[in-house]
């Protein structure tokens, strides 16, 4: 990986329905501009993404998701809209920050969630997509979250009885979990945020890569629950099956899709779908690597990014 580069310019971009996306610009001023998009969603950007890409031949940007990072208002707070937080509403956000500043076309680069809304902002505008890198790919198809919080279960007795617990069994898990990130006790919604954690961390397990999970703390973990559960609630707004039915739409832009054939929490199923129907891609399958990866999917992706850098 590259070494870690600080970025040269940053700011809070008013999106709004009172809603400021923060986000931050590293590499070469003059250099092939890329995007990276987060996952969870609610993670937040993390400054290792940076290491994937050659700082003197990218203009990378970096941003926070409504409601999490450094984004305002923090979904932590019971005040924070959620209601004006949705897919459509992130699209919507990458094309502004895109226009505010002055990129015609940008690399895509994201994995897990960021695989979803990545799909989705290229499927919507495909004029603006260079081309596409993405890591454990997911779609948010409700088939997609139910196997993640019910069907993994089987694997995972132990721990899936403790995650229906918290949400006091009730048949729609998700849902469930999502009002108990709504109510006025906080100290209700970080019990629910530690379920839900320990459950991420759960399906993970056999990765052996800690607890990343759990180790969200305080309000970076309210935030992250509270958001994800909202969307997962809701199949993220998206028509069942729409990003891949509609991947036709990517034709002409060159991706690279990266994903581990151990993936418990994601099955290579989602990404298989998805390189069959768009033509354009190539599917890279890592038979040791889990959802989070390791070094030969991390080796993938900085070829991928290094030819896509030469233009």
């Amino acid at each position: 990986m590259y070494s870690e580069t600080a970025p040269y310019d940053q700011g809070l971009l008013d999106v709004g329905d009172g809603n400021r996306i923060h986000w931050e610009v590293s590499g070469n001023p003059e250099g092939r501009p890329a995007l990276v998009v987060h996952g969870g969603p609610g993670s937040g950007s993390s400054p290792r993404s940076r290491r994937f890409f050659d700082p003197e031949k990218y203009r990378l940007v970096l941003f926070d998701q409504r409601g999490c990072g450094r984004s305002t208002p923090h979904a932590s707070d019971p005040a924070a809209d959620m209601s004006v937080n949705t897919t459509a509403h992130l699209v919507a956000d990458m094309e502004r920050l895109r226009e505010h500043l002055g990129i015609d076309r940008w690399l895509l680069y994201g994995g897990s969630w960021g695989s979803t809304l990545i799909l989705a902002y290229a499927e919507a505008h495909p004029e603006r997509v260079t081309e596409i890198v993405i890591a454990a790919v997911t779609t948010t198809r409700r088939s997609e979250t139910a196997w993640l919080y019910e069907g993994v279960g089987r694997f995972f007795p132990e721990a899936h009885e403790r995650f229906r617990a918290g949400a006091d069994g009730a048949s729609d898990l998700v849902g469930a979990y999502a009002a108990l990130m709504n109510d006025p006790d906080r100290a209700v919604r970080e019990k629910a945020a530690a379920d839900w954690c320990a459950w991420e961390d759960a399906v993970l397990s056999l990765e052996g890569m800690g607890t990343p999970y759990t180790d969200r703390v305080d309000d970076t973990r309210l935030g992250f629950v509270r958001i994800c559960s909202h969307y997962f609630a809701h199949g993220a707004w998206l028509e069942e099956g729409a990003l891949i039915r509609d991947a036709h739409r990517l034709a002409g832009i060159p991706g690279v899709l990266i994903h581990g054939r151990l993936d418990m929490g994601g099955p290579l199923t989602t990404a298989w779908e998805l390189a069959r129907a768009w033509p354009d891609a190539e599917l890279h399958v890592v038979g040791s690597a889990g959802h989070l990866g390791g070094e030969e999917t991390g080796d993938l992706i900085l070829a991928a990014l290094d030819r896509f850098a030469k233009g």
